[in-house]
């Protein structure tokens, strides 16, 4: 469940950051409480299944934060701030900068799903890095300004709806 708060929160700020014009201000607002509301559910079954779990052994949570999880969040650091300043230097459009962040987080989540042997966060992975990919190609083009909907916006409604659904899963199996 913890991850799941993570991917939440995350999913959260993803929205409130992008959700911005070209959208009218209802939608904009429509979205932010939308994401807010579903970040806080997750935090309502975290608290609610963290009641009725037990603690996982030590040696399951060495396993998760070990050497591989700790290769994978390097590389996503390096890959993050270096690809921000590559793409500053190049003079890109700063939308591109949403679908940069939206591919190295989904890629990471790529990387994670062998590490944790978890295929189920595999494909919010796949599906943040086709919508990073996306944002980038059209960043290049006169659509420039829908790059935070389409790379921000819908990466963190892709987190939330994840989180959403399996922190659901986990409350009502742990009843």
């Amino acid at each position: 469940m913890t991850g799941l708060l993570v991917g939440a929160v995350f999913g959260a700020v993803f929205v409130v950051l992008n959700a911005q014009s070209p959208l009218n201000t209802v939608a904009v607002n429509v979205l932010r409480v939308a994401a807010c509301l579903g970040a806080a559910a997750v935090v309502a079954m975290w608290f609610a299944t963290a009641r009725k779990e037990r603690p996982a052994p030590e040696a399951a949570r060495k396993g998760m934060f070990g050497r591989g999880y700790l290769i994978v969040v390097a590389a996503e650091v390096l890959l993050l701030f270096g690809g921000l300043r590559v793409l500053a230097a190049l003079d890109r459009p700063e939308q591109g900068n949403v679908a940069w962040v939206a591919f190295v987080v989904g890629v990471h989540f790529v990387a994670l799903a062998p590490v944790w042997k978890d295929w189920s966060i595999a494909v919010p992975g796949a599906v943040l890095t086709v919508l990073g990919v996306a944002g980038l190609v059209m960043a290049s083009t006169s659509a420039v300004t829908w790059v935070p909907l389409l790379s921000g916006v819908l990466s963190g409604v892709v987190l939330l709806a994840g989180s959403v659904t399996f922190g659901w899963r986990s409350l009502v199996g742990a009843s």
